[in-house]
C-alpha cells in the first residue's frame, strides 16, 4: 500500500482518462472525486475502475439507493432513482464515488455489481428492498430488512409515513396477522413548557 494518495485533481484526471466517453461527468468537490456514468456503461465502468493500473479500486465499501424526486425542494431535473457506490483502492490509497441513474422511473433497473465486487450483494438487496431498484444479474435479489409480505419500498419519498399494513397477534386465531393500518393521521402540536410550571412546580 502506498503511504500517500495522489492529489484529488490527479485522480480526477486519471479517472477521466480511464473511462473516457463512459464518464458523463467527473467532478471534484471538497477533496472528493465523483464520477457519473450512464446505466448502459455502469458495469463496464466499474470493471475499468477495478482493473485499470491508475485506478485499482479493489473494494466496494458502500452502495445505496437514492430517490431524488424531492431533491432540493423540486429543483432536480434528472432521473428519479440513483445508485451511489463508494470505492476504495487499498493499493493506491485513493477513493472515488460512482453514481448511476436508472433511466426508467416505473421500473428502476441497473446492472448488478456483484460480478465485479461480491460485497455489492447485500448492499444491492438493501437498495432493492428500500427503494425498489432492480439490479439485473444479481442472483439472490430479495428483500433484506422488511418483513415477508411487506408492501412498497419505505425509503421512497412518496411512501406514506404510517405505511400500508400493520402486523399484530390475534389471540382468537393464535397467530400473527396482517391488516390495513389503523392509525389515524393527526397533527402533532408541540407542547409549550412554561418556566414557572417546569418540573411540576417543585424547586
Amino acid at each position: 500500500m502506498t503511504d500517500f494518495a495522489i492529489a484529488p485533481e490527479a485522480l480526477q484526471t486519471q479517472i477521466q482518462e480511464t473511462l473516457g466517453a463512459k464518464a458523463k461527468r467527473v467532478t471534484l468537490a471538497l477533496g472528493e472525486v465523483t464520477v457519473v456514468v450512464a446505466a448502459a456503461d455502469y458495469l463496464e465502468a466499474a470493471r475499468l475502475l477495478r482493473d485499470s493500473p491508475g485506478c485499482r479500486f479493489e473494494q466496494l465499501i458502500d452502495l445505496c439507493g437514492m430517490d431524488y424526486s424531492d431533491y432540493r425542494e423540486g429543483e432536480w431535473e434528472g432521473e428519479r432513482f440513483g445508485v451511489v457506490s463508494h470505492l476504495l483502492s487499498v493499493s493506491l490509497n485513493q477513493r472515488v464515488r460512482l453514481k448511476v441513474f436508472a433511466p426508467n422511473e416505473d421500473l428502476p433497473l441497473v446492472d448488478s455489481l456483484t460480478s465485479v465486487w461480491s460485497s455489492a450483494g447485500w448492499f444491492e438487496r438493501e437498495a432493492f428492498d428500500l427503494y425498489g431498484i432492480v439490479f439485473e444479474g444479481h442472483d439472490d435479489l430479495r428483500r433484506l430488512l422488511t418483513d415477508y409480505g411487506f408492501i412498497g419500498h419505505p425509503f421512497r419519498k412518496d411512501f406514506p409515513v404510517s405505511g400500508h399494513v400493520e402486523m399484530r397477534f390475534d389471540p382468537e386465531q393464535k397467530r400473527v396477522i396482517y391488516q390495513p393500518v389503523t392509525i389515524e393521521p393527526r397533527e402533532i402540536t408541540p407542547r409549550v413548557i412554561r418556566e414557572d410550571n417546569y418540573g411540576g412546580g417543585l424547586h
